[in-house]
């Protein structure tokens, strides 16, 4: 079965108030009719006029009742019609439904009254009383009936009177049943008194906007107290009058955007107070339907204090980051200038200054001297030399504490300083002592060009920056006078070296001279091979001590004038091994023993003292097993005069591959002599 279509209380009682106007109409027509004042009815339609007879009129009259009651039987809301008394003389099914009853049949010939609740009685009496009266128009009556089961329903009445002539003979209305709508009216303003208390007693701000408006619809007392209006001045505001200027093309954008039912309006917005204060604010938004129409509802705190907080974390956390970076600074650059200029270049833009500079102290001459400096615009501060007491950096040296001078264009008396300042522009100054361990090492000065009001934070920071600064110049100094005892110590070695050699050349007078030249040579040849500094300064070492082990030699068999017999050269080839024997204990000429020890191998195996073999030869001893015998072929000897070097140089090529090693002798015979 096809669902009845819905009509609505307007709709149909309009639809009624036309059918019934014809009824009324047809039903004159049909009683003149019938009392012969007619005898037909003239009408006009399309196709012209046309000729009704009494039956035919009966037929449109019977026609159009037939449609009326299918119209009234049908329809979802209650139809009833009522004599002048209010008693129904007229009710269809739904109306019966309404009431409670079973059929339309149970509502005629009772009153209306009959069903009003009795604290309704009175009201709704005088109601109906009042339309009986002429030329009073149609309304709406809302009002609670209970029905036969004591159930109570609420209704909802669109009512008209009945006039015939120019007298009222009753009403006519439909009615629904409006129980269920007032309940939830009912949860809706208990939901809506719940909101409000709410809303009114939040801790947080909350106004609501209507968006289609943009103007402020309501906002709590919370909200009015921390933009400094009245609630009832508040909602008087445009948008724009609680934000900053810059701010309102963003702010529009975004309601525009949530009106539009788009994601917008971001969480950190700026308020502004009626006295121009900005404020930031943690927001978030809703949106609201109220009676078909669209607001938004904002709530918002005042942030400014985590913002605050938040900004003092960073702070701290870029101070401990520059902090960080100094002690790396400190621990990687050894050169103090260099270092003091990183330190200057983290403490102007961590303090927020336009200049600094580190004075270092001379411990000598009691003065403090330049060692760095940052920001400035002129170069008089390189030339500063400040004795203990005078200017602000040597009463901060003197007294060891720090100096402030907020106006510094009021404070110098000394010409020379005042000029600097003119010069340099400079407003305020903050003088730091660098102290470690209890030591003075200099002042930490720092400059600006404005006012400045630095907070307990910035004064610790400075201090911290002054202590870093102190370490650099305490480890800078330490590193220097290590540099220098290291120097001074290998310097006394190498001239230790250069006395035992000495020593040696003296008590063999055959080989006197002989060991300075094959050092220098030695070292000329093995930095060839690519060898550093630090390693060639133990090859100068080794080369010098080649021959150390001798002194284990006793003087008959190492000064015998002629050949030694073979028990003598047993002896004579174990001087690599006491070599060996004495230098072992001395750790720093380890790395010197190659030659000594080594230096009589060959490249075949048949040297001694170990016969070791082609590359096992330490590199620095094959080196100088080329040298050594180079030098003795071209010196002059007692048993024999000195060779000529292409001679020489034959013999030393003819030994490649069996007593030297083959590139070694390569690389010497390309090595200009």
């Amino acid at each position: 079965m096809p669902k009845k279509p819905i009509r609505t209380q307007k709709k149909l009682l309009a639809e009624n108030e036309d059918l019934r106007a014809r009824l009324d109409e047809a039903e004159e027509i049909l009683r003149a009719i019938r009392s012969g004042e007619v005898d037909a009815l003239i009408v006009s339609g399309v196709g012209g006029e046309q000729i009704l007879t009494f039956k035919q009129v009966e037929e449109a009259l019977r026609s159009s009742e037939e449609k009326y009651r299918t119209l009234v039987d049908e329809v979802n809301d209650g139809f009833y019609v009522s004599d002048e008394a209010g008693i129904f003389t007229f009710a269809n099914p739904a109306m019966a439904g309404i009431y409670g009853v079973e059929t339309p049949q149970a509502l005629v010939g009772r009153q209306f009254l009959d069903f009003v609740v009795p604290e309704m009685l009175a009201e709704l009496g005088e109601t109906h009383r009042r339309m009986m009266q002429a030329g009073h128009s149609p309304e709406v009556i809302n009002g609670q009936i209970v029905r036969p089961d004591g159930t109570r329903a609420f209704i909802e009445v669109k009512s008209a009177s009945i006039v015939k002539g120019n007298q009222i003979v009753g009403s006519r209305g439909v009615v629904r049943d409006v129980t269920e709508r007032k309940r939830i009216e009912e949860e809706l303003k208990k939901s809506e008194g719940k909101f409000r208390a709410i809303f009114d007693n939040a801790s947080t701000g909350m106004f609501i906007v209507d968006l289609k408006a943009q103007k402020f619809f309501m906002c709590n007392s919370t909200c009015a107290k921390m933009l400094g209006y009245a609630q009832e001045k508040f909602l008087n505001l445009d948008i724009a009058d609680i934000h900053p200027g810059e701010d309102m093309p963003f702010i529009n954008e975004q309601i525009l955007k949530f009106s539009r039912g788009e994601e917008g309006i971001r969480s950190d917005i700026k308020f502004k107070r009626k006295n121009g204060s900005i404020f930031a604010s943690d927001l978030s938004p809703a949106l609201l339907t109220i009676a078909d129409k669209e607001y938004l509802l904002i709530s918002f705190i005042d942030i400014t204090e985590r913002k605050k907080a938040e900004e003092k974390i960073q702070q701290q956390l870029e101070h401990l980051t520059a902090l960080s970076a100094i002690e790396r600074i400190i621990a990687s650059i050894f050169d103090l200038k260099l270092s003091l200029s990183e330190i200057l270049t983290h403490v102007t833009k961590e303090l927020g200054i336009d200049a600094a500079d580190i004075l270092i102290l001379n411990s000598n001459s009691h003065t403090l001297e330049y060692g760095a400096e940052h920001g400035f615009r002129t170069e008089a501060i390189r030339k500063a030399q400040v004795r203990l007491g005078e200017n602000y950096a040597g009463r901060v040296a003197l007294e060891r504490y720090l100096v402030q001078i907020t106006n510094l264009r009021e404070e110098p008396k000394n010409p020379s300083l005042k000029t600097f300042i003119m010069d340099e522009d400079f407003v305020c100054y903050f003088g730091v002592p660098l102290i470690f361990k209890g030591q003075l090492n200099g002042v930490l000065e720092v400059f600006h060009r404005a006012a400045l009001e630095p907070d307990t934070e910035w004064f610790n920071f400075l201090n911290a920056l002054a202590g870093q600064a102190a370490i650099a110049i305490e480890n800078s100094t330490l590193f220097e006078n290590l540099q220098r005892s290291s120097s001074e110590l290998s310097l006394a070695y190498d001239a230790t070296i250069e006395g035992w050699s000495h020593a040696l050349d003296l008590r063999d007078k055959e080989t006197e001279g002989h060991t300075q030249r094959v050092s220098e040579m030695t070292v000329t040849l093995a930095r060839s091979f690519g060898m550093s500094e630090v390693e060639l300064a133990q090859v100068r070492w080794g080369a010098l001590l080649h021959d150390i082990g001798k002194m284990g030699v006793p003087d008959g068999i190492l000064l015998k004038p002629g050949p030694l017999t073979d028990e003598e050269w047993v002896v004579m080839k174990k001087h690599p091994t006491f070599a060996y024997e004495m230098l072992t204990p001395i750790r720093y000429l380890r790395l010197a023993l190659d030659i000594p020890y080594c230096h009589h191998e060959k490249w075949d195996g048949s040297g001694y003292p170990r016969g070791l073999k082609g590359e096992q030869i330490p590199l620095v001893a094959r080196i100088f097993a080329v040298v050594d015998v180079w030098d003795a072929l071209i010196s002059d000897r007692p048993y024999r005069l000195a060779w000529p070097e292409e001679k020489a140089r034959k013999l030393i090529k003819t030994g490649a591959g069996t007593h030297f090693d083959p590139q070694v002798v390569e690389v010497f015979m390309k090595m200009p002599k």
